[in-house]
């Protein structure tokens, strides 16, 4: 039980490390590579923390998961119907089999060339587990990465 405990603490700590670079300080735009979303890499600005949504605005935001040793991936990307603008709600990802490991860059297997690197068929196969248990909520738009 102690083991499983410790395993819990550190995903979550790792979850915290990831998700520092998409709390980035109020200020200028970070044009660096900040998150994956469609299968490309995005720089990123926060600007605000928000409460969670309630039955009117749920959708609106997307959800950005939090996947240990990489960048976060979002649910969707500018150019995609589906992104909300950078509204976000925080999803922790749990790797199955540590064998399994991938880079993940999408949500989607629409928007990568091999589906292996999506959330969505990591998931299906079983490789991935998610929980957005104490999620948090905030703005934070999604900007091309500039060098």
């Amino acid at each position: 039980m102690s083991r499983r405990i410790s395993l819990i603490l550190l995903v979550t700590a790792l979850a915290l490390l990831v998700a520092v670079p998409a709390y980035a300080a109020p200020g200028a735009p970070d044009f660096s590579a900040g998150v994956y979303g469609d299968g490309e890499e995005w720089g990123t600005k926060g600007t605000a923390d928000l409460p969670a949504p309630n039955e009117h605005n749920v959708q609106s935001f997307d959800a950005l998961y939090q996947v240990p040793d990489q960048l976060p991936v979002s649910e969707a990307a500018p150019g995609n119907p589906d992104y909300n603008g950078g509204r976000w709600r925080t999803v922790s990802v749990t790797w199955n089999d540590p064998d399994k490991v991938v880079l993940l860059t999408s949500f989607s297997v629409d928007y990568v060339d091999d589906p292996i690197h999506s959330i969505e068929y990591q998931l299906s196969e079983g490789n991935i587990s998610l929980d957005s248990s104490g999620a948090t909520y905030f703005q934070c738009p999604l900007l091309p990465v500039k060098e």
